[in-house]
């Protein structure tokens, strides 16, 4: 009878996840408060990523890209944003605006548009707009056909590395009257006439990850670079969010993996009462409500992942590990700020960052609320 269940990385899982260990240690974390305190883009250690095989970790390798499972995947974010989710997800974003590629594009897209993104280029994705991020078919951009190429005249905003990116998959409506129906998904370069990133926004947390607005003034793009058919766009965004959730789900467990170590390690050091502040039990019982969390978290989104891998429908775990490790980690960071006391109010101590940096997983990606709504549709069923 065989165990039917395996909760062990393979040998060459677990190298990988040393390997981005290593480097969130090694690379990321010490120049984190630079990053964040000068919101600079990372570009080197983006290159330093490039260097040790941890960006482009899901494009298949056929296209010189990793060739990474999403459970793979998942075990890098979460390696990486222990570091700095910041840095992390711009890292990631190039998995990101891979996706669509990888679900919809035809071979010769794939050759071209991942094989730039392996040779060295960057890509970003961009959906959202001033009406439209939980309700993305709420989108106003257009896409005309003209012969047998298309004019995209509107503009997206909180795009992710939208400052360094050289292409975008955009998401424009080429049939308003069929509303989400009508929603089709194209690749924009950066140097088209008509494109530009009018605007960078000074934020809250995640401040070395680049993120601006974008403006198509009539961008013209051959029809070649459609991804899909007319009317696809929808489904496609659909299919990289049961993808991309689970990542970022992984990257809120790193985020609230490094609250707690940092906790764990305050709290043995620091003594009131003759006793290091761990023994007092309204401070214990804290970390081991933020323990049991970041478990949970980490087997949801890794079980999100694998299903995915496995071929099966993932929406609904996706949503559950969205959700919960993104409400979890804002509890982890919230409470470690708690545990250091005044000293986690100030920027000389690292958890005031990781509650900064931890508010966006509520948002992006679909906010918490937007993935129970998901599950209770997924209940009604």
């Amino acid at each position: 009878m065989s165990d039917g269940i395996d909760f062990a990385l393979t040998s060459e899982q677990k190298m990988l996840q040393q390997l981005a260990r290593d480097f969130a240690r090694n690379e990321i974390a010490p120049v984190a408060e630079h990053y964040d305190r000068t919101a600079e883009f990372p570009l080197p250690i983006i290159e330093k990523a490039r260097q040790a095989g941890l960006i482009n970790t899901n494009i298949p390798m056929e296209y010189d890209g990793g060739g990474a499972s999403l459970v793979e995947e998942a075990v890098v974010c979460e390696e990486l944003a222990w570091g700095c989710t910041g840095i992390s997800t711009t890292i990631m974003i190039n998995n990101l605006a891979a996706i669509p590629i990888i679900v919809a594009g035809t071979e010769e897209q794939k050759k071209e548009w991942l094989g730039r993104m392996t040779g060295g280029q960057l890509g970003a994705y961009a959906v959202t707009e001033t009406a439209a991020g939980s309700d993305v078919a709420g989108m106003q951009s257009t896409a005309t056909k003209k012969g047998d190429e298309y004019v995209i005249k509107g503009s997206k905003t909180f795009i992710s590395n939208a400052s360094h990116s050289q292409f975008f998959v955009v998401f424009a409506y080429t049939d308003k009257v069929a509303k989400y129906k009508g929603i089709s998904a194209f690749i924009v370069e950066r140097d088209r006439p008509g494109f530009s990133v009018s605007k960078k926004f000074d934020k809250l947390g995640q401040r070395a990850s680049d993120t601006a607005e974008i403006t198509f003034d009539d961008v013209v793009v051959p029809e070649a670079n459609r991804l899909g058919k007319e009317g696809d766009g929808f489904m496609i965004a659909m299919k990289v969010f049961d993808r991309s959730r689970p990542t970022v789900a992984a990257s809120a467990v790193g985020l609230a993996q490094r609250a707690l170590d940092e906790s764990v390690k305050y709290a043995k050091e620091r003594t009131t009462m003759g006793v290091p502040i761990i023994q007092h039990q309204g401070i214990g019982f804290m970390l081991a409500d933020m323990a049991m969390n970041v478990e949970a978290s980490r087997l949801l989104s890794l079980k999100a992942a694998w299903l995915v891998d496995q071929g099966q429908s993932n929406t609904k775990f996706a949503a559950f590990a969205k959700a919960f490790a993104a409400d979890s980690a804002m509890k982890a960071a919230t409470d470690a700020v708690q545990i250091f006391g005044g000293y986690g109010f100030m920027k000389e101590y690292p958890v005031e960052k990781l509650m900064r940096d931890c508010k966006v997983f509520q948002i992006y990606e679909g906010t918490s609320q937007i993935q129970r709504t998901i599950i209770m549709r997924e209940l009604m069923r």
